[in-house]
């Protein structure tokens, strides 16, 4: 087989599919690459968008903790207006002149200022702490998410890519079976071979349109999900290209990932931030039995005057400082029931963090192997389509001079543009696996994506 032949027949097969699938439009314009697709994710995907609103939603809860260490101080204040008269004013003879009427009236004022500040209150100091992990954790959600939508955008990219590359071998392969069925009519026409020939090359024919129709509908799919992702069209994108480097991934010790993995998984990130606000949590519960110690201040101002007084309204002021102790003695055993439901959900989260760690190990390896696997399967697929190829050729001799029948060839030609989708689907699946372990390891950063973008070609 000559060894152009693989980069020509997808070059001219894929270019046959987009020309076919694009619009006249679209057939200008440059192709969007993954770099761009995933800018416009970044901002467009309503995933992250809601991720990000979430963890503004939960930095709140810092503050909020905060707060209960930091002085209240709040202001009052009141005004009045009091009435007051004798009673019985209807059975009185000689009602006197102080009957109860607003022209009696006499107002009232007053306002306070008034501080709290904690000054040994311990529940509030390792809820604080807990508020701070917890916040941590939202951070690590956030970045968790970040990596999810490249891998959201990588999925999708690739998937259209995948489905391109199989109809464009669908369409290749309908077009040889229709050539096939178009030579053995003819050889049926003048007597050269029976009928039964022309059934199996039609029967082929069909399968190859059948197979066709269905990967137009997957294309179509695929480029609806990216468009979901993105809220655009992408109806042409950038490709693999044929010298995309296809190698073990640095660094090439299994053990080595595991221990990355191990220090930067977010998964485990998580867990163990969850563990340690839960065990400042339990701390809390705890210290709900301990003493409490405030410092209050405040300031009060009243004015009143009396209308049976001759004397004008006087104002009066006070103040007061004072430290108050409070010590919890008993409260129906409900702080003890908090402390011990504390306790038990630290032990929970300690248990998390375990199986977070075990299954992280065996996703890494798992996601290694892969990679590895994909490296040799490539390598395996373009050997195998040279083998199919030459199998196809031999095969075509051979119906030439009779040694051979058109279901060997059929099934020849077949077995050629399977191996072709094969070789395909196994670099994409390569791509991806490097995806996976790099967000298994926890190393997975928009600069992945540029380093990718790199191997596309329009």
């Amino acid at each position: 087989m000559n060894p152009t032949f693989l980069p020509q027949f997808r070059r001219r097969a894929r270019h046959l599919s987009l020309a076919i699938l694009a619009l006249v439009a679209a057939s200008t314009a440059s192709a969007d690459d993954l770099l761009q697709i995933y800018n416009l994710a970044v901002t467009n995907d309503p995933e992250i968008r809601q991720a990000r609103a979430t963890f503004n939603a939960s930095h709140t809860l810092l503050d909020q903790g905060k707060s209960f260490l930091l002085p209240t101080v709040s202001l009052d204040g009141t005004t009045s207006r009091d009435t007051t008269g004798l009673a019985d004013r209807d059975t009185d003879p000689n009602p006197p002149d102080r009957q109860h009427s607003f022209s009696n009236s006499f107002i009232s004022k007053s306002y306070g200022l008034n501080l709290r500040q904690a000054l040994m209150n311990f529940q509030a100091w390792y809820a604080y702490q807990a508020a701070r992990r917890d916040d941590e954790a939202a951070a690590t959600r956030l970045v968790q998410s970040e990596q999810a939508l490249i891998m959201k955008v990588a999925t999708a990219y690739f998937a259209v890519l995948r489905s391109q590359e199989n109809l464009a071998t669908f369409r290749a392969e309908q077009d040889a079976s229709n050539q096939v069925l178009d030579q053995t009519q003819q050889r049926f026409d003048v007597g050269l071979i029976p009928i039964t020939d022309v059934y199996d090359s039609q029967a082929s024919a069909d399968l190859a349109a059948v197979n066709t129709l269905v990967e137009e509908n997957n294309l179509n799919q695929s480029l609806e999900a990216l468009e979901a992702i993105t809220g655009q069209p992408h109806n042409n994108v950038a490709e693999l290209r044929d010298d995309f480097p296809i190698v073990s991934i640095d660094p090439i010790d299994m053990n080595e990932w595991v221990n990355l993995a191990q220090q930067g998984n977010l998964d485990i990130k998580l867990a163990a931030l969850d563990l340690d606000a839960k065990e400042q949590s339990a701390k809390a519960a705890r210290a709900a039995l301990y003493p409490t110690l405030d410092l209050t201040a405040n300031y009060n101002w009243n004015e009143s005057a009396n209308p049976f007084s001759f004397f004008p309204a006087a104002a009066n002021e006070r103040s007061s400082v004072a430290i108050n102790l409070t010590v919890p003695l008993f409260a129906g055993g409900l702080n003890s029931a908090r402390k011990r439901q504390a306790y038990y959900t630290r032990d929970a989260s300690e248990e998390a963090l375990l199986k977070s760690r075990r299954d992280n190990t065996q996703s890494t390896r798992n996601s290694y192997r892969s990679v590895e696997t994909d490296v040799r399967s490539v390598a395996a697929q373009a050997q195998f389509i040279v083998s199919a190829q030459s199998a196809l050729d031999a095969t075509q001799v051979g119906v030439e001079v009779g040694t051979r029948n058109v279901v060997e060839l059929v099934l020849a030609q077949r077995s050629r543009f399977q191996a072709q989708r094969n070789y395909d689907n196994a670099r994409f699946q390569y791509v991806m696996d490097t995806l996976a372990l790099k967000q298994a390891a926890g190393l997975l950063t928009p600069q992945d994506v540029m380093d990718l973008n790199e191997g596309l070609a329009e």
